[in-house]
């Protein structure tokens, strides 16, 4: 099979037809932009340049990332800062909490960098933040999408304990290419971490990865039902674009008739969702996979 061997080849830089971003409008998205810019509102919608940005922000759902713009790790992938993160802003629970009271969000996405320099991990301020949202606006629902934690169980509890409507891990890749495109990262322990999420008491887990980096099919079928075996309920699938010419380079851009046929095989093993297109990123129609 034709796409089994497509990791052999070099990148590619031409982006095909079906990559094409596009400039978000409506009423809905001129008066969310009017308000983050007027009060200084930060997300990851706008300063990640997401393409479905318009588009979510119509449908009242926005991402938020918590523990500042500075990773402790440094995967191959992604744009995000890496180095000594500064120090935890105790008041930020409360500012992301007034953000999405004034932006009127009905479901917020919450993020943040790997705080692996912090010994909880960041994880109290993940709970008080969910807390505070909770308190500030009760009629928003909440989707967490966690680090690893490494995997420490009593961070992953922090979690379970304030109990969001949906808790997501990104696998990010498929386990041959983990090591290289996720440095500090382990293929098992993220499983793991889905995996007892779901055991102690979450009520809707997720997870994504991006394609592009040189996966086969075999392999990008195998994450999935690794995924299954972990009883994930949601997965988003999306093609995997340089940041810049320092991260890992695109190895191939997946079809639109690829991404449909992971889709397919993704709701034939049983998921309840499966999002799989070009431009779906980890928080794409992340209002429907609470239902």
């Amino acid at each position: 099979m034709a796409v089994d061997v497509l990791e052999k080849s070099g990148p590619v830089t031409k982006k095909p037809k079906w990559i094409r971003v596009k400039l978000p409008t409506g009423k809905k998205y001129t008066q969310l932009r009017g308000l983050v810019d007027k009060y200084d509102l930060h997300t990851i919608c706008t300063s990640g340049s997401c393409p479905n940005m318009g588009e979510c922000w119509g449908e009242g759902t926005a991402t938020f990332m918590i523990l500042g713009n500075i990773c402790t790790r440094s995967c191959g992938f992604c744009g995000v800062k890496t180095g000594r993160p500064e120090s935890v802003d105790w008041a930020e629970p409360e500012k992301v909490a007034r953000s999405i009271k004034i932006m009127g969000i009905k479901h917020a996405v919450l993020t943040s960098v790997d705080r692996d320099d912090l010994k909880d991990m960041g994880s109290i301020i993940w709970a008080e933040t969910v807390n505070a949202v909770r308190r500030m606006n009760p009629q928003t629902t909440l989707e967490t999408l966690i680090p690893d934690f490494q995997g420490i169980e009593r961070h992953l509890d922090r979690i379970l304990e304030v109990a969001p409507e949906v808790i997501s891990h990104n696998m990010e890749t498929v386990k041959r290419l983990t090591r290289e495109v996720r440095i500090q990262a382990k293929y098992e322990r993220s499983l793991g971490v889905l995996e007892y999420l779901k055991h102690n008491g979450a009520n809707r887990t997720k997870s994504g990865i991006m394609l592009g980096l040189g996966e086969t099919e075999t392999e990008v079928i195998e994450t999935l039902e690794d995924l299954r075996t972990a009883k994930v309920d949601v997965v988003t699938i999306g093609q995997y674009l340089q940041p810049s010419k320092k991260h890992l380079p695109v190895k191939q851009f997946i079809t639109p008739d690829q991404f449909k046929k992971y889709e397919e095989i993704g709701l034939e093993m049983g998921f309840r969702h499966v999002e799989s297109g070009a431009l779906v990123r980890s928080s794409y129609k992340a209002h429907k996979h609470i239902n």
